[in-house]
């Protein structure tokens, strides 16, 4: 062998010596564009639609209610109040099944209960058995938001996770305002029973389609259901400082909302409007902004920040609030576009700043977000209801603007934690 083939052996084998780089890793998770997110986003959209048409099927109904079964606005809200109180009491046990069970079985199991449920809920024969059957509703429906949470933090890649979580909130908004507005429509003609019948049959329609189109999971790995790993989970979860600020975040946000929308039909129905049950249930168009303003949460964020987003949620919901107090009915309703808008922002940047905080126990995370959410939403409607018959509107106005000042409060307090310990994060 020649001195020149001797080297050229050599190098040869030294080339082949050197391990060959590792492939790149192949990206699994959806994203947009990508095999199954379109799918996936219209099944979600389609649970997030029925989820609020139920859980809220009786609040644009709220004077009719009254009016038949002859019992007061504060008395008539326990419709709503039941379902957002089982909704808030159910979630987390819920959530604990979904670890064990699946997000996917989980949230279609809730789904077929609710839309069951929503189809006795006509036949009622007291408030007493409305309420019952509320609040049955409601905790059947727990399984639906913290199991999407985590089925979307598990399946979507973490950049379109904010977008994704607010096609989810966009279908909660196209769920409350068709509910509404449908509610109210038909119940002018034919009266609310026949209204929540049919809004239980759009549910029907929304939980097959759902139970089609969900993709199968690929990232779910199953936990256990041991009453102390879900203790110890909670408890790493409520320690988190800034979990704990979103959590409240999250409830105060929905107290405005929950206050503001269960009431506003008693205003528009009575002096100085005294407008007609199917144009009042009309109002609730203006729940396609919240779908507008949730879908773009992304891009708002990207712009300001998460902080800064809470702030413009919060600043927006406040402006809505004090415009609603005019007796202008122009005003009135620009007043409910901000706060619609803001609500919707600021509760879609605060639950998907959840699912990226949360690495590990992300169902009882998000379950415990939605748990205080719909506290608050149970609160808002309660406390919204007592305050307008004490005050009038400008007193459950007065509710809101608390609450909106709690958020900004909490948002501060994070931006300063965060200041103090030289941090970016989100607030």
């Amino acid at each position: 062998m020649t001195p020149a083939s001797t080297g050229a052996s050599t190098r040869v084998d030294a080339v082949a010596s050197v391990p060959s780089a590792p492939p790149p890793a192949v990206e699994t998770r959806m994203s947009p564009g990508g095999p199954g997110y379109r799918r996936m986003s219209l099944a979600l959209f389609l649970a997030g639609v029925a989820t609020f048409a139920l859980l809220y099927s009786t609040q644009a109904l709220l004077p009719l209610v009254s009016s038949d079964l002859a019992v007061s606005a504060s008395d008539a809200s326990w419709t709503v109040s039941a379902a957002t109180g089982g909704l808030a009491l159910f979630v987390l046990p819920m959530s604990a099944l979904s670890e064990r069970f699946g997000r996917r079985t989980v949230m279609t199991a809730s789904l077929a209960v609710a839309v069951t449920l929503g189809l006795l809920v006509p036949f009622a024969p007291s408030l007493g058995a409305l309420v019952a059957l509320r609040a049955l509703q409601g905790a059947a429906l727990a399984g639906l938001p913290a199991s999407a949470t985590a089925y979307l933090a598990e399946e979507v890649t973490p950049r379109a996770l904010v977008t994704a979580i607010g096609l989810f909130v966009a279908g909660n908004s196209v769920g409350g305002m068709s509910g509404r507005v449908i509610t109210g429509w038909v119940a002018q003609e034919w009266g609310w029973r026949a209204a929540v019948g049919v809004i239980g049959l759009v549910a029907v329609a929304c939980a097959v389609a759902f139970r089609l189109l969900l993709p199968a999971p690929r990232h779910f790995k199953a936990g256990s259901l041991a009453p102390r790993v879900l203790a110890g989970a909670v408890r790493r979860h409520v320690g988190n400082p800034l979990l704990r600020r979103l959590f409240a975040i999250g409830a105060l946000f929905m107290t405005v909302f929950g206050g503001v929308y269960t009431v506003i039909g008693y205003r528009l129905t009575e002096e100085p409007f005294s407008l007609p049950q199917g144009v009042a249930g009309s109002v609730f168009l203006v729940y396609l902004v919240g779908t507008v303003s949730a879908s773009a949460a992304g891009r708002l964020v990207g712009r300001l920040g998460r902080r800064g987003a809470l702030y413009a949620g919060g600043a927006t919901t406040a402006a809505g609030l004090l415009l609603s107090l005019a007796d202008t009915l122009p005003l009135v309703l620009l007043g409910l576009v901000l706060i619609t808008a803001g609500f919707f922002a600021g509760h879609a940047v605060a639950s998907s700043a959840v699912g990226r905080t949360a690495t590990e126990g992300r169902a009882q995370a998000a379950a415990l977000y939605q748990s205080a959410y719909y506290i608050g939403s149970s609160a808002g409607s309660a406390v919204g209801a007592l305050a307008f018959h004490a005050g009038g509107w400008s007193g459950t106005v007065a509710v809101g603007l608390l609450a909106v000042t709690g958020v900004a409060a909490i948002t501060l307090a994070g931006t300063r934690a965060a200041a103090r310990a030289g941090e970016g994060a989100p607030a």
